[in-house]
């Protein structure tokens, strides 16, 4: 059983930055791929990022390409996402994920899932 937890939300400014962390444990494939998702107030969970355990490989909504930035510490367990010049749409709670598919931005394709960290952009 793979165990995910989130930690680094709070509150940010628009043009600032942030960096979320999210802790693995518990045994992986060695096909395993971690992602973030997000929900916003009112709207459902949506695609983020995702990135192979190797960190060899990336892949990104639209919405936040070029300035949110997903990577993996091996030795740490760990994958971080960075967020650069976050904006207001981007307030959300933020998930992290875990699949053996990779990439894939579906939900149903995660089989794990951490509690989730509040991120707010103030403008």
């Amino acid at each position: 059983q793979v165990q995910l937890v989130e930690s680094g939300g709070g509150l940010v400014q628009a043009g600032g930055s942030l960096r979320l962390s999210c802790a693995a444990s518990g045994r992986t494939a060695s096909n395993y791929a971690l992602g973030w998702f997000r929900r916003a107030p009112g709207k459902e969970r949506e695609f983020v990022a995702t990135i192979t355990w190797s960190g060899g490989s990336t892949y990104y909504a639209d919405s936040v390409k070029g300035r949110f930035t997903i990577s993996t510490d091996n030795a740490e367990n760990t994958v971080y996402l960075q967020m650069n010049s976050p904006k207001p749409e981007d307030t959300a709670v933020y998930y992290c994920a875990g699949s053996r598919s990779f990439p894939t931005t579906r939900r149903g394709e995660y089989d794990h899932w951490g509690q989730g960290t509040q991120v707010t952009v103030s403008s």
